[in-house]
This record gives structure tokens, C-alpha cells and sequence, in this order.
């Protein structure tokens, strides 16, 4: 009897403790946000939602009957949070963040300065943190995110995965996650960059179903250039070769393509299939130093001048190119850097690795040293193979 009154008093004390599915919301209630964007509107924020419309992205026959596959809600706010709930007064449904792919700043509001939308994002539980964070270039983020894409159907997953390939396989890009940026805004030795996106065409068509119906869209989304910061605050940009070099000196490369001259004219180029550079930072004589090693190996990809590859002084005279090529677009990405007082590849950390007592020290003058800071760059290519032909079949053509 007393063994079954404890039972019992135990079946009570595991129901008072059961909670049911109070805080359950029904998905035919919610509105899935793949796309976040912030612009400033005079002295608000507009907040800009992507959101799926399900029936029209649907396979199934009849499933879109010609619809947008996504709706763009926008509402406008003195603080981004007032911006969202204002939301509510035009979607039919709860926005629901825990999905989102890309989260688009305007470049306005990155020179105003990011930490106050930041906050937002890292405080809400209902964000992740694994979506990609990018700078509207030239345009807004209301119509980054209204732009209809071809292939992919959700804009979003577009920006996503064009960002993400893009880093893999080219490599003036980087891929910037809310923790990652984040930990470079609040350090005193690194500062953030972030991709910028655009649009290349006709904007005002790239939000009409002619965009994705045309087999040339009139407009489509760019990936486009790295956004230098200081601290929170955008101050410019690097181009191209800027930002292969940035890249480069931060062991970001993974893959990319470099052109170089033939010893008779033209060009061939190399496909860098694995990369990795190491920075080592000192102080001699009271003075910082920095210095990087950057390690590549490299296929020959593209022969378009008469070059005999089967010799050894040949690939040598390539890796040498090759080499040069890397340190020149370090070279600038660094001097580009120095020119903008923003040290973006954490050259400062390494200075505190290596002498945290000398760190101490200088850590809020770190802007005028690093305008002084030496850094020396060695590169080093080695040429894997030559791919499945040797020899280039124009040798043997005849002038």
C-alpha cells in the first residue's frame, strides 16, 4: 500500500511538472523569413522581409498559377525591433525568423554604423547564426531582396548559395557570420569586412516574373567587392585584386584562378586548388612586426601562347609568376588597408600572440602603429600537374 502511495505521489509531482505545448505555434500561422534587409529612411530604420510564398514554389501542376514564389513586406520603425512588430499591420502571418539565409545591410546605415542592428540579431532567440551577412552596393536592401532570381526560385537562397560558391571556387569573397562579425567589431586588434551585394541590369524589372521567364534576365544579383570597417562603422571598399589579396593574408583562399605571361607573350592561367598562409607577429627595437608566409599549389588550367610545359626551367619560370602575382595582390590589400586606418586581417592579434605585456601597451594607439606596421610577404606556388594534355597542341601549329 505505501509502495503504490508513492507511485501515485510521483505520477502527481511528473503532471504538475508537464508543461503541454504551451508556447506551440501552428505553421499555417507563421510567414517563413528567408531574407532580412535594414535601410534608414531619414532617422528610421525600414525593415524589409522576404518571406515564402509555399503554394508557388510547389512542383506540382497548378501549385503557383504564375505568382511571385516570395512576398516583400516592409515597415518602417525607430528602432528595428518597433520596425518588425509593425510588420504585423501588413503580413496575414507571424514572421518567423529561425530560417533566414541572408541578412542584408544598406550601405547608408553601414557608414551610420552596424552595432545597434547587431544587437538586435544576437539578442533574439529566434535567430540563428548561421546565415551570411552582406552590404547592399549601389542599391537598397528592400530591392536586393525583391529581386526575382532565375534557377534558384527564392532570391535569398540565391544570395546564399551565390556567396557561398563564390568563396569556394573564386575568392574575392568572404563569407561573414553574426558571431564572426561580431567578435571583429568588439576586438581591438581586428576590424570587419562583408560582401557586397548588387544589382547588375534593370532594377525595376528584376521584381517582375519577366525576370525569371526571359532566357537573358534583364537584371540579376552580383556578387560584388569586400566592405572595409572600422569597428562598426563601413568607411570603403576593395576591388578586385584588393580583395583576392585580403583573402590571401587571412587564409580564406580556398580556390581561385591567376593569369600569367608566357616568357614569348600571352597568357595561360593556374587554377590555385589549395592555399594556406601563416602570420607571425614580433616586436624588435620596440617596433611591431608582422610577417606572412603564403603556401599554394596550383594546376595549369589555361595555355594560350606556345610554351613547352614538359620543361623544369618552364614551371619554374610559372611558379615564380604566379608567386609574384600573390604577394602583388596582398601587397595592395595591405596598402589599401593602411591608406583606410583598418587592420581587417587581425594583424594586431598576431602582435598580441606573440608579446601580450608589449600588446598592453599599445592597444588603443594600435590605428597609428598599423599605419607604420611592417609587413613583409613571401609566397610560395608549386604546379601540381599540367592536366590531362602535357604539351599545348598550339606548338604545333604552323604561323
Amino acid at each position: 500500500m505505501r509502495k503504490k502511495a508513492m507511485l501515485f505521489l510521483c505520477f502527481l509531482i511528473m503532471t504538475a511538472l508537464l508543461t503541454g505545448c504551451w508556447s506551440r505555434r501552428e505553421l499555417n500561422d507563421l510567414g517563413i523569413v528567408l531574407g532580412i534587409g535594414i535601410d534608414k529612411s531619414g532617422n528610421e530604420y525600414e525593415v524589409s522581409v522576404q518571406i515564402v510564398n509555399p503554394s508557388d514554389i510547389s512542383l506540382k501542376k497548378g501549385g503557383g498559377g504564375g505568382r511571385s514564389p516570395i512576398t516583400v513586406y516592409s515597415a518602417k520603425g525607430n528602432t528595428v525591433v518597433e520596425a518588425i512588430r509593425r510588420l504585423t499591420m501588413l503580413t496575414p502571418r507571424i514572421s518567423y525568423f529561425a530560417h533566414i539565409r541572408i541578412f542584408i545591410l544598406s550601405e547608408e546605415l553601414a557608414r551610420e554604423g552596424i552595432s545597434k542592428t547587431l544587437d538586435y540579431l544576437s539578442r533574439d532567440h529566434e535567430f540563428r547564426t548561421d546565415f551570411y551577412i552582406a552590404i547592399a552596393r549601389g542599391t537598397t536592401a528592400k530591392q536586393l531582396l525583391s529581386c526575382l532570381t532565375p534557377l534558384e526560385k527564392i532570391p535569398a537562397n540565391k544570395m546564399y548559395n551565390s556567396l557561398d560558391i563564390a568563396e569556394k571556387e573564386w575568392s574575392p569573397v568572404a563569407t561573414i557570420q553574426l558571431d564572426e562579425l561580431i567578435r571583429s567589431v568588439i576586438s581591438k586588434g581586428k576590424d570587419p569586412v562583408l560582401t557586397g551585394l548588387r544589382i547588375v541590369g534593370d532594377q525595376e524589372r528584376g521584381n517582375t516574373n519577366a525576370n525569371v521567364e526571359a532566357s537573358n534576365p534583364p537584371a540579376n544579383i552580383q556578387v560584388w567587392g569586400l566592405a572595409v570597417f572600422k569597428k562598426d562603422k563601413m568607411i570603403g571598399w576593395l576591388n578586385e585584386t584588393e580583395s583576392k589579396g585580403f583573402t590571401d593574408l587571412t587564409d580564406k583562399l580556398h580556390r581561385t584562378i591567376i593569369e600569367a605571361a608566357c616568357p614569348q607573350g600571352e597568357r595561360l592561367a593556374v587554377d590555385v586548388i589549395r592555399s594556406n598562409s601563416t602570420v607571425k607577429g614580433s616586436v624588435n627595437n620596440g617596433k611591431p612586426k608582422v610577417e606572412i608566409t603564403i603556401r599554394s599549389e596550383a594546376d595549369i588550367s589555361d595555355v594560350e601562347c606556345r610554351i613547352n610545359l614538359s620543361r623544369n626551367e618552364t614551371i619554374a619560370y610559372l611558379q615564380k609568376e604566379i608567386a609574384a602575382t600573390i604577394k602583388h595582390n596582398s601587397e595592395a590589400a595591405v596598402k589599401k588597408a593602411k591608406f583606410l586606418q583598418s587592420d581587417i586581417f587581425g594583424f594586431g592579434e598576431a602582435i598580441r600572440r606573440a608579446n601580450p605585456s608589449y600588446w598592453k601597451t599599445i592597444q588603443n594607439d594600435w590605428e597609428d602603429h598599423f599605419q607604420n606596421l611592417q609587413v613583409d610577404i613571401k609566397a610560395d606556388v608549386k604546379i601540381r600537374r599540367t592536366g590531362t594534355t602535357g604539351d599545348s597542341y598550339l606548338n604545333k601549329l604552323t604561323e
